[in-house]
C-alpha cells in the first residue's frame, strides 16, 4: 500500500502559459530567462505586442489596467505585507479565472507526496495548477511504470474521483489488474453515502471480505475480538502537518532552492521513520531473545530436575536390591 496527499505550498515560477521555470528576477520579475528575453520588453497584456512604457509593464494603450493593478495589489514599502489567505486543501477548488495579463508571477499549487503507511516518503512532485485526477494518474504512472511495480492499494482522499477519471480515460484497464484505489479513513466519513462507486470500491475497511488485507482482528484488554484497520492511511496527513511548519520559509524560495530544501526535509523525515522502525524492531527482538533465554533456562532446569529424580530413583532401586540380598548398608560395617 502507498498513501498520497498534497499540501498547498510552492515557489513562484514563470507567468507564461505552461512554463514552470525559475524566475530570472526573483524579487520583481514575472518571466523566466527565456520568456523575459522574448516578452520582457513588450506590453504584459496578452495578445499585445506593443513596446511597454518606461517604469511600467504595459504600453500606453493599457496604462489604465496597469494602474488598476497597482491600486489593488501593489503595497507601499513602509506598510507590512498582509498574509494571503490560502484555500484549505480539502475544500473544493475555486473556478480558475484565466488572467489576460502577465503582471504577476504564478505559484505552484501544491506539493504531492507518496508515502508508505509507516511514513517513509517514496516520491514527491509539484503540481502547477491543481491536484486533479489527471495529474495524480500521471504522477503514479511516472513512479510505477510497470505492472510489476504497481502497489496493491493506493490510498488518497479523492480516490473515488481518481477511479472514475481512470475508467473514463482508459487507464483503469491497466491499473485494475494490480491495484485498488481507496479513500483514507479520515475523508471517507465525509464522502456521500449515496455515492455507490465510493462505497463499493473505495472503502478503506470493508467488512464483507472483499479486501481481507485491509482489516485484521485484534483482541482488546478483556480478550474480546474486534476489527482494526491493518494500515495507517493518515501517513501523508501526518507528514503534511510537519511540513506545514516550513511553509512560510519555503514559499519565499526560488524553484531550485525549494526543490533542494523540500527534498532534504523529506529525506530527513524518512531517515527518522526508518530509525524509529529499526529501534522498535530491535526492542521486539530483544524481548524475543529474553523470552528465548528464559525458555532455555527453564529447559535446563527441567533437565537437571529430571536427572536428579532419575538419580534418586536409581539409588532407591539399588538400595532395594541390596536389601533383598541382605547386604544393605545402614552405616555399619557388617561381615556376612
Amino acid at each position: 500500500m502507498v498513501v498520497m496527499d498534497g499540501i498547498i505550498m510552492g515557489p513562484r515560477h514563470c507567468a507564461y502559459e505552461n512554463c514552470d521555470n525559475s524566475l530570472e528576477n526573483e524579487r520583481t520579475g514575472v518571466f523566466c530567462m527565456y520568456h523575459q528575453a522574448m516578452r520582457g520588453h513588450i506590453c504584459h497584456i496578452k495578445l499585445c505586442n506593443n513596446l511597454k512604457e518606461q517604469n511600467s509593464k504595459t504600453c500606453i494603450n493599457h496604462q489604465s489596467q496597469w494602474c488598476n493593478h497597482l491600486v489593488r495589489f501593489e503595497r507601499v514599502d513602509w506598510l507590512p505585507r498582509i498574509n494571503q489567505q490560502v484555500m484549505p486543501h480539502d475544500d473544493a477548488p475555486a473556478p480558475h479565472e484565466e488572467q489576460n495579463h502577465y503582471f504577476t508571477a504564478r505559484r505552484f499549487y501544491c506539493v504531492e507526496t507518496l508515502c508508505a503507511p509507516c511514513g517513509a516518503v517514496i516520491a514527491w512532485t509539484k503540481f502547477t495548477k491543481s491536484e486533479g485526477p489527471g495529474n495524480i494518474m500521471r504522477f503514479l504512472d511516472h513512479v510505477y511504470p510497470t505492472l510489476e511495480s504497481h502497489p496493491s492499494y493506493v490510498c488518497i482522499d479523492k480516490a473515488c474521483v481518481v477511479l472514475k477519471n481512470a475508467v473514463l480515460n482508459g487507464a483503469w484497464r491497466i491499473w485494475s489488474l494490480t491495484t485498488r484505489f481507496i479513500v483514507d479513513s479520515y475523508h471517507y466519513i465525509n464522502h456521500r453515502t449515496t455515492d455507490y462507486t465510493c462505497r463499493k470500491w473505495c472503502n478503506p475497511a470493508p467488512l464483507n471480505g472483499s479486501a481481507p488485507n485491509l482489516v485484521v482482528v485484534e483482541n482488546d484488554i478483556h480478550g474480546r475480538p474486534h476489527y482494526k484497520r491493518a494500515f495507517n492511511t493518515q501517513a501523508c496527513e501526518q507528514l503534511n502537518a510537519w511540513l506545514g511548519g516550513f511553509q512560510n520559509m519555503l514559499n519565499r524560495m526560488t524553484v531550485i532552492n525549494f526543490n533542494w530544501t523540500i527534498h532534504a526535509l523529506l529525506f530527513i523525515h524518512t531517515q527518522k521513520v526508518i530509525k524509529k522502525q529499526l529501534e522498535r524492531n530491535n526492542i521486539t527482538q530483544d524481548d524475543e531473545d529474553i523470552i528465548e533465554d528464559n525458555s532455555d533456562n527453564s529447559d535446563v532446569e527441567e533437565e537437571e530436575e529430571a536427572e536428579d529424580i532419575y538419580d534418586r530413583e536409581e539409588a532407591a532401586d539399588k538400595y532395594d536390591r541390596e536389601e533383598d540380598e541382605g547386604i544393605a548398608d545402614y552405616g555399619l560395617d557388617i561381615d556376612v
